[in-house]
């Protein structure tokens, strides 16, 4: 089926078109015999009617099949009002089908009929398509759609022979080329150390030869293609940057633009925790001092780390895993970057950066004693810090339990001890029936204060399970002694993993050995507790240096 198109002012190469504004323009729907949408039909049901020909279809399922009988061309519309906006281009249009050429069809136009159009007479038995722009000076309710006009000289009378099939009238808004930044957004600040932004952007209605130009701070453009998005752009702390981006033509001709403006912060500097935990949630700060790691956790997937220094506590939240460093407990932290968060009510320090090494190693944490009293009364002082409270009595009995609250009290003090870490060795160990000391970290759910220990030697008194004392013989010897070594031996000669408590149940050294000898020449006199485990099984032992 041949179609042939008559395009008047079509400006077609930079400019696309919209969703059409004729209601039923494609003739789909009717009611009672009469197209949907039309406002005035000068036709009956019997010579308007809807046709489902495919033959005789350019759009959808069916069109108009119209019966021209008059010369009266004021007594032959269609037509509808359409909405139009002030300076909006429209391109209206409509595909005929004429049988004969006694009569020709034209688009009505309400505003003077200027542009118009007219079918072509001489075009039979084929599909023409009548089309022009319009651009209205003002709003306007735009009465337009099709009437159809008599040809005189050729015009016979009374035998109902013009016949036309209309279809797909159809009125567009131009739309022209456009692009939109997408990210960032004006007006982002974006963390210290960010060292490049990906620039995103969007466009539209594009007809293939355009080019895009980056413009970062009023510099030389960047031309690259439409479809370059994301745009690397460098950054440095505390610069600013206002970007444009420009669609161009193949012409260099500017088609839109847009623009966004953006920051990276200059760092906070926090000389120690305390000042950190005073800052400003969902702010970026550098910790300038060193901290020191109190307890690293290792049964989820956060990379949590406690640290402290003399001042506070505070818990490394660290889910992206952005500290890839290797650190141990008792190593020191020197220039943390990040942001300062907040969940459950725990103050969170989420880094940003890596730190490459530890600014030193084997510190040791002598706990905070605090009394109940003051750890209730004041318990975000303690938050994340390290602490013992002595004299706590334990109102459950039997063994702790992973992901478990236990009621504590020291006189008329009451508090909750967690236990929180579900791959240490106090799991499974036995509650204290007497009073005694707790060391472990201050910790908080929403409001409420809780200890949590870390260790069997965290808990005084508690006692180890039956598990516990399935184990093989070791022998420690000499014992006590002050020549700087021990000798622990077992029935096997396997490794032995050796982790040493002092009083206090704070841990002062951990080792593995295989040669039976163990250093302890950096032991201070004193009682301490080692615990020992070879191929599964453990005992506790109690050493003395003299």
């Amino acid at each position: 089926m041949k179609k042939l198109y008559f395009l008047l002012f079509m400006l077609m190469a930079f400019t696309s078109y919209g969703q059409n504004l004729a209601a039923n323009g494609g003739f789909e729907n009717w009611t009672t015999g009469t197209p949907d949408g039309f406002t005035t039909i000068d036709f009956s049901t019997t010579d308007l009617t809807q046709n489902t020909n495919a033959a005789f279809v350019t759009e959808g399922t069916s069109s108009a099949s119209v019966n021209v009988l008059t010369q009266s061309q004021g007594s032959t519309d269609i037509r509808q009002d359409i909405a139009l906006l002030a300076g909006v281009t429209y391109t209206i249009s409509l595909d005929v089908y004429a049988t004969n050429n006694e009569a020709r069809a034209r688009i009505f136009n309400g505003n003077g009929f200027n542009p118009s159009q007219y079918s072509d007479e001489t075009l039979l038995n084929q599909w023409q398509t009548l089309s022009f722009e319009y651009t209205p000076t003002a709003n306007e309710d735009f009465n337009m759609g099709i009437r159809f006009y008599d040809l005189a000289t050729n015009w016979t009378a009374g035998t109902q022979s013009s016949l036309f099939y209309i279809d797909n009238l159809q009125v567009l808004a131009a739309v022209d080329p456009s692009i939109a930044v997408t990210s960032p957004s004006s007006g982002t600040v974006l963390n210290p150390g960010t060292t490049s932004v990906d620039l995103t952007w969007a466009t539209a209605n594009l007809t293939g030869n355009e080019f895009v130009n980056v413009i970062v701070n009023m510099g030389t453009p960047s031309s690259v293609a439409p479809t370059a998005t994301p745009f690397a752009i460098s950054t440095t702390n505390g610069a600013s940057y206002n970007v444009t981006v420009e669609l161009r033509d193949a012409g260099n001709t500017l088609l839109d633009s847009d623009m966004t403006s953006f920051s990276v912060a200059t760092p906070n500097t926090a000389t120690d925790i305390a000042a950190l935990r005073a800052g400003t949630i969902g702010d970026f700060y550098e910790l300038s001092g060193e901290a020191i790691i109190s307890y690293i956790v290792t049964e989820n997937t956060r990379n949590q780390k406690y640290i402290q220094d003399g001042t506070a506590g505070i818990l490394i939240d660290d889910s992206a895993g952005t500290l890839s460093t290797s650190f141990n407990i008792g190593d020191g932290i020197t220039g943390l970057k990040g942001t300062l968060g907040q969940f459950g009510g725990v103050l969170q320090f989420v880094p940003a950066e890596n730190v490459a090494t530890a600014s030193s190693t084997g510190n040791t944490i002598t706990p905070e004693v605090v009394t109940l009293a003051d750890f209730v009364a004041s318990g975000e002082n303690y938050e994340s810090e390290l602490i013992q409270i002595n004299a706590l009595s334990f109102s459950d009995i039997g063994s702790f339990a992973d992901n478990t609250n236990y009621a504590v009290t020291s006189g008329m003090d009451a508090s909750t001890v967690r236990v929180a870490f579900g791959d240490e060795d106090l799991i499974g160990t036995g509650i204290p029936t007497v009073p005694g000391f707790v060391i472990g970290l201050g910790g908080e759910f929403n409001g409420t204060y809780q200890i949590l220990p870390r260790y069997y030697a965290d808990v005084e008194n508690a006692v180890l399970s039956n598990n516990d004392f399935e184990t093989r013989e070791f022998s420690i010897y000499p014992n006590p002694t002050n020549t700087g070594s021990v000798n622990i031996t077992s029935v096997n000669a396997t490794p032995i993993a050796v982790t040493i408590f002092d009083i206090l149940g704070k841990q002062v050294k951990n080792a593995t050995i295989s040669n039976n000898r163990l250093d302890v020449s950096n032991l201070k006199s004193g009682i301490y507790l080692l615990r020992l485990t070879q191929d599964g099984a453990t005992s506790t032992k109690k050493l003395v240096i003299r």
